[in-house]
């Protein structure tokens, strides 16, 4: 995993190199203040990202928790998540009192119900203060380049997508390259 981080960093750098000078030639003291911003602050919130994962993994891994259930197709999850149209349908020839289903399903529910301290366990990763403060960071360059008349959105978008795409690639073709061998 460390070569591919590496291997990350050094993409990353060489696009922001590219990026920089080709801001110089194209349009200038602007473009090179929004796609610097942009593009710094879209790594720093994709780094952040993938360090507070990697540890909420690890730790769940380190404590035993695994929150997999292969039972069901994930299409499946989304498309039925209450079960309703599985194949396995129970055949009942006995009238069943409706009244009596909806009390059990409410009491099916009300176990079911997640509490505090198992909905923060799980938002670990999201609140993260790595993630918290690059988002600040992007919000406060924005905020920077809004009020000193400097914002040009379209090099600023193409700074803020580029991060996510690299990453993205480069993760997708490890993973390609470690199932091929």
């Amino acid at each position: 995993m460390k070569s591919t981080s590496i291997k990350i960093v050094k993409v990353l750098l060489a696009v922001d190199l590219l990026l920089l000078v080709g801001s110089l030639l194209l349009g200038g003291k602007v473009w090179v203040y929004n796609t610097q911003i942009g593009f710094i602050s879209a790594t720093l919130i994709m780094i952040a990202s993938v360090i507070s994962y990697r540890r909420m993994v690890n730790t769940r891994i380190e404590h035993g928790i695994v929150t997999m259930d292969d039972s069901k197709d994930v299409i499946d999850k989304i498309e039925d998540p209450y079960d309703l149209y599985s194949e396995e349908v129970m055949q009942s020839e006995e009238e069943v009192d409706l009244a009596e289903v909806v009390k059990e399903e409410r009491k099916n529910l009300k176990k079911n119900r997640r509490s505090l301290g198992q909905t923060l366990k799980d938002t670990k990763a999201a609140l993260s203060l790595y993630r918290l403060g690059a988002y600040a960071l992007l919000i406060l360059g924005f905020m920077y380049l809004n009020r000193q008349g400097l914002l040009h959105i379209p090099s600023y978008l193409l700074a803020l997508s580029l991060p996510p795409m690299i990453i993205v690639t480069i993760l997708v073709t490890q993973k390609e390259n470690h199932s091929q061998d």
